[in-house]
């Protein structure tokens, strides 16, 4: 009996590790990918992190140098507004009014000469001539923003043609002691300044510097466009100013190409603000060939963990089911096919004890086959097998319950197993039996069985050999009253059997 228990359980750890296997795998490389893919978004994050600081390092440093040149121009702009008041300066000679005028900075390379304009738009002092030809510039922006507004400061036109360059304008009001307005003086940074700038960067063909006024006139861009150059961009509805705010950065279609870039605004304050782009498919390349690379090594490992897993699996199960085979062949009586007599006291061990936890009966059948052995010596061994193999199907034939066990106790005795089953029950069954084994030894000329038939509750301290005692005797009783027939063991014979 302990060594049929040992068998059934020793059949269970490997069918829970088989699944156990696939289980932890496929859960391992779920974990395992996760990990992988966090893994791979902090290092993309990181990517992005570091291109944004070096679109803002860059974006910085641009601004801060056209941010220098401005208000070293606007100094000498300053300056010729403040010397135009003194009034010793329509007396002095043409050469002299220069020299006092204007300075050695607005002679450099990429910057135009400072002109001074009358209260009507007249050119009156030229710094690269001492005899201006004669010129209008009542009409212009740089003009009229400050004849109409006297806290106008310091002005920058729009990208315009000035003085046969492109160029922006940038100029300041000349105004009396009284406030009045006595004219403007203008001066001009040529685009050549922002083509040198931006040629001295390490730039991939496709990053793009723009610089901007606040009211988001584009004044320049790389790579350079003449029909971009002085759009504004708030006249572009699919762009939006909160995309760009000071010191912040967006990825995504920009408002003048369609290619998506990291864009990143510098964050001074300055008349001028410069945005950096650069190509997302360029921020993200070294990633992508690290992400491709982890990811099919991933996938190789997970695949490999998975087959490996599947093929164990399948390797535990059928050693399963080959240690299922033998212990059916281990319990099971090669002639009959029903259950031997090892797979019976473990069976009725265990319904035993859960009937007397449940309180609930326990019917066993005792069947014996009648004159077996004068048939067996008559008619030879094999005759008397296939009498067995008879009563056996009888037997499966009437017992179909899932928890019933029907084995051959041994020799050409038989016993049958019946949980939760009344005396009455026990009995209609055993006639069953009896009653398919008469039929078929009529047609057979075979031999009859007789039957004992015991049902109790188990109660604390009895043990199932007194179920085993009581039907054996009620087995001897059909026996002795004339065979082929069952007899019920009655509750006072299994008093005395007790």
């Amino acid at each position: 009996m302990l060594s049929g228990w040992r068998e059934v359980t020793a059949r269970r750890p490997w069918r829970i590790s088989a699944k156990l296997l696939i289980i932890s795998s496929v859960v391992t490389v779920i974990g395992f990918s996760a990990i992988c893919v966090n893994v791979m978004l902090d290092m993309r994050r990181g990517e992005e992190a570091l291109a944004r600081q070096t679109l803002e390092n860059l974006a910085t440093t641009i601004e801060a140098d056209i941010s220098r040149n401005i208000e070293i121009y606007d100094l000498s702009l300053k300056a010729v507004a403040s010397n135009m008041l003194l009034s010793e300066i329509g007396t002095v000679s043409k050469p002299i009014r220069h020299l006092i005028l204007f300075d050695h900075s607005t002679t450099a390379r990429h910057f135009g000469a400072i002109q001074v304009f009358d209260a009507d738009g007249r050119l009156t002092i030229d710094a690269s001539s001492l005899d201006p030809l004669p010129e209008t510039r009542g009409d212009e922006d740089y003009f009229k923003v400050h004849r109409d507004n006297a806290a106008a400061g310091l002005f920058i036109s729009r990208p315009m043609l000035f003085r046969g360059a492109y160029s922006i304008v940038l100029s300041r009001r000349i105004s009396d002691t009284d406030g009045g307005f006595l004219g403007v003086v203008a001066g001009s940074i040529r685009f050549s300044y922002f083509h040198e700038l931006f040629e001295r960067l390490s730039l991939d063909p496709e990053d793009t510097i723009t610089v901007l006024k606040r009211d988001r006139t584009v004044m320049m861009r790389r790579p350079f466009d003449l029909d971009v150059i002085g759009k504004n961009l708030d006249e572009r509805p699919v762009w939006k100013a909160d995309n760009l705010k000071v010191g912040s950065a967006f990825a995504g279609q920009g408002p003048i190409d369609g290619t998506p870039r990291l864009y990143v605004r510098s964050g001074g304050t300055n008349p001028l603000f410069v945005v950096a782009g650069k190509p997302l498919s360029a921020v993200f390349a070294l990633w992508q060939k690290e992400a491709l690379r982890i990811g099919a090594v991933v996938l190789v490992l997970a695949l490999f963990v998975l087959g490996t897993a599947i093929v164990l699996a399948r390797e535990i199960g059928r050693r399963a089911a080959a240690e299922s085979k033998l212990e059916e062949m281990a319990t099971t009586d090669a002639l009959t096919g029903l259950r031997n007599r090892r797979k019976f006291d473990h069976a009725i061990e265990i319904e035993w004890r859960r009937a007397m936890r449940q309180k609930t009966p326990v019917a066993l059948l005792m069947i014996d086959a009648d004159h077996f052995k004068a048939y067996n010596d008559t008619f030879g061994h094999q005759a008397g097998d296939q009498v067995l193999v008879g009563i056996a199907i009888c037997i499966s034939d009437s017992v179909r319950r899932a928890g019933d066990c029907a084995a051959r106790y041994g020799g050409e005795e038989f016993a049958v197993l019946l949980p939760d089953t009344s005396a009455t029950d026990a009995f209609k069954i055993a006639e069953t039996i009896r009653g398919k084994v008469q039929g078929w030894s009529d047609d057979q000329a075979t031999s009859t069985v007789s039957c004992g038939i015991a049902s109790l509750v188990p109660t604390a301290g009895m043990d199932w050999s007194i179920l085993v005692a009581a039907a054996d005797k009620a087995l001897y009783a059909a026996k002795s009253g004339g065979r082929n027939q069952s007899v019920l063991a009655s509750l006072p014979k299994l008093s005395l059997v007790a």
